[in-house]
């Protein structure tokens, strides 16, 4: 008799619904803390407890930490306060250890922060930094900034001097300074100290000194933007700027090129720049306007016209030459003074020949200073520069082709004081800008 199929129950073997809700309070808990210990999580706090001190609700946002704000800067001073105040700041921070040690410290000469000239008031600004730590600072000895000074790796000083505007920017009219001091150690490789100060613009000098004052043309040559990057926008403990450390033993001896040639010792300042031009990082803009000079002041005509080719080249190189052409006030002729307009022609021929034999296409761009109603001043800087270029076009004809002339008018002033004097000439420079053809 075959088997019959007993009838399906309709009740299941195992009550899952049925446990599940009697259970489901402890089942949702285990498995909670079971995905919590797999997160590495906190548990949650039982309802109305409060959350152990210092811990967030798990899952909650949270509040970003609050920006701090930036300090403000320091105030501007008097000339001598700020002076007094930087130096005291950047010394502080000296090294006093071990005890009954000197440590050497060499100044490499103070310089305008946008210019890298040195001034009247950066050489008085250093020759009192020397004092003062001769008379209040017996762990520290000033030496001479010297090749051979330098080769025993001291503490080096360094500051910069800036114009700044309302707004302490380095553009518009200048109406205060920024002093920056630096305190480098070459045996670390780093910054020491610091030290920080606004001045008013009283009792500042910004004449350059000769050396720079008599200097035909002006780039931004590494050599100097190292130093500069290394006094600003560095705090201590930061390493030295690589194109100021690398070139630093060339620096000493330009140095002391520049104190013979401000001396009036044109042959020993000639020596000097012909010895830093031979070193491994010789190769800097201030050697070739030193080696220019010396030989003019030496009536060695033919060697100051292949230094002057060498100024065109490196400027052109670096795609900017700015050449300091003065003109009569309100004019596009060249100043009568026999003195500063002797060696016009021989410039105008270089930059002719060095431009063409590169095939160069150049913005021939006059600036002016900062006094006079803008309008005016980019109207004149145009007819300045297009009166400088068809001067090249003279020489090489080839550059009407290759050349066009634009008038900046003060928008790009370096020192930007509006004095028209010898200590903004800069600022009424003519650039040569390589661009494309």
């Amino acid at each position: 008799m075959a088997k019959t199929a007993s009838p399906r129950s309709t009740q299941p073997r195992y009550p899952w619904p049925r446990w599940l809700a009697m259970h489901r309070t402890a089942c949702l808990g285990a498995f909670a803390a079971l995905l919590l210990s797999a997160c590495n999580l906190p548990p949650a706090a039982a309802p109305g407890a409060a959350n152990p001190p210092g811990q967030a609700v798990a899952g909650a946002p949270t509040a970003a930490p609050a920006a701090a704000a930036p300090a403000p800067p320091p105030p501007i001073q008097a000339y001598d306060d700020a002076v007094l105040n930087a130096a005291t700041a950047l010394l502080k921070g000296a090294p006093t250890q071990p005890p009954n040690t000197r440590f050497a410290v060499v100044i490499d000469p103070l310089i305008d922060g946008m210019t890298g000239a040195q001034t009247a008031t950066t050489r008085s600004m250093g020759q009192r930094l020397a004092a003062l730590i001769t008379a209040q600072y017996p762990q520290l000895e000033v030496l001479p900034f010297s090749a051979a000074n330098v080769a025993r790796n001291p503490l080096v000083l360094i500051g910069t001097f800036t114009g700044v505007n309302a707004q302490r920017q380095t553009t518009g009219m200048r109406e205060a300074y920024r002093i920056c001091f630096a305190l480098a150690d070459l045996k670390t490789g780093k910054l020491v100290s610091k030290g920080l100060a606004f001045a008013r613009p009283e009792g500042v000098d910004a004449t350059p000194v000769a050396s720079f004052r008599d200097a035909p043309a002006w780039t931004e040559d590494p050599a100097t933007l190292g130093y500069i990057r290394t006094c600003q926008g560095t705090r201590a403990g930061d390493p030295i700027n690589p194109l100021y450390a690398e070139r630093i033993v060339a620096a000493a001896l330009v140095a002391e090129a520049i104190d013979a040639y401000d001396a009036g010792r044109w042959q020993e300042s000639l020596d000097l720049y012909t010895s830093a031009q031979r070193s491994a990082s010789g190769d800097q803009f201030r050697v070739y306007n030193g080696l220019y000079l010396a030989n003019w002041k030496l009536g060695r005509r033919e060697r100051a016209e292949a230094a002057f080719n060498q100024i065109v080249d490196y400027g052109l190189a670096h795609q900017r030459l700015g050449v300091k052409f003065l003109f009569r006030p309100g004019s596009t002729a060249f100043v009568a003074d026999g003195r500063l307009a002797g060696p016009y022609p021989l410039w105008l021929r270089a930059i002719a020949a060095r431009a063409s034999a590169n095939n160069s296409c150049l913005e021939v761009s006059g600036h002016t200073s900062a006094s006079g109603p803008e309008p005016l001043n980019e109207r004149l800087s145009l007819l300045r520069a297009e009166y400088v270029k068809s001067q090249l076009e003279a020489s090489a004809p080839a550059l009407a082709r290759r050349s066009i002339a634009s008038g900046m008018g003060s928008r790009q002033t370096l020192v930007g004081t509006g004095r028209d004097d010898a200590s903004d000439a800069i600022d009424r420079r003519v650039e040569f800008k390589v661009i494309g053809c």
